[in-house]
């Protein structure tokens, strides 16, 4: 089966550069930025070797996986923003997972996958999927920004630090070329709905529903401490928002967040 575009995403002028193997697709998606490219423009490997993951990490991919990055249009888009869509990356892709099982959301019943503050989707407390969005400032003032999505499908890589997963081992019968055409179409319609920026309360209204360790424990790593206490929200900008022990508020723009008991060994 081929990688193709969702039909709402032609219909959008989503383009597609579909390979055989790259470094990284979100390495390639910026060299075409650098070309002069301004997207919608998909490009999506069937085997990545260098991938990239948040904070310098790694990211592994492994044949049959889903390794795929979206050149998107921010001209004229408030730079703070830009930095929202992540979550409607994140929005997108557990409803394209959704779709896949053909789930239809059940007032009450738990999501089978959830949203990982900032940018990670889990299945239980295992990391299923990352995202990362990548920017550059290019010559005549214009910016590009990537949107790279890495999903375990067949197989999750071993030796991690964490706890991995792959949809081949939550009986998903699943392929990368039809996750990526679910997800295609999912982005289009949230785009929609966040509107360069201008309606991120929908989307983070949304994005909650399937948030990670809401409401409990949580520890964040910061470069010289560590933030304990509850998961509180999101705040209008995409920040995690910490209730502490003493009832003080604090938000968090990056770092390393645990829940639940992993929140008391961090």
């Amino acid at each position: 089966m081929a990688y193709r575009l969702s039909d709402a995403a032609r219909a959008e002028g989503h383009r597609l550069h579909a390979h055989d193997r790259l470094a990284s697709t979100n390495t390639e998606a910026l060299e075409r930025a650098r070309c002069g490219e301004t997207g919608p423009l998909w490009v999506v490997a069937a085997r990545q070797d260098a991938g990239r993951g948040r904070r310098g990490n790694h990211w592994t991919s492994l044949p049959g996986n889903l390794t795929a990055s979206l050149l998107w249009p921010v001209a004229g888009v408030a730079p703070e923003r830009v930095a929202t869509l992540g979550f409607v990356a994140g929005l997108a892709l557990v409803q394209a997972l959704g779709d896949l099982l053909g789930a239809v959301p059940v007032a009450g019943q738990e999501p089978r996958f959830r949203l990982k503050w900032p940018n990670d989707v889990l299945a239980g407390e295992a990391k299923l999927a990352g995202i990362l969005l990548e920017s550059e400032s290019l010559p005549g003032g214009r910016r590009a920004l990537v949107v790279g999505f890495g999903v375990n499908v067949v197989a999750a890589p071993a030796g991690l630090a964490y706890p991995a997963t792959a949809l081949a081992d939550l009986g998903v019968p699943a392929t990368a070329e039809a996750l990526f055409e679910h997800l295609t179409g999912r982005l289009v319609e949230a785009g929609r709905i966040w509107n360069q920026g201008r309606n991120f309360p929908a989307i983070r209204e949304r994005w909650l529903r399937f948030a990670a360790g809401l409401g409990e424990a949580v520890a964040v790593r910061l470069d010289c401490e560590t933030l304990r206490g509850r998961f509180d929200t999101i705040d209008e900008g995409g920040r995690l928002v910490i209730l502490a022990p003493d009832g003080a508020r604090r938000t968090v723009t990056a770092g390393e967040v645990h829940f639940g008991t992993a929140a008391t060994a961090a």
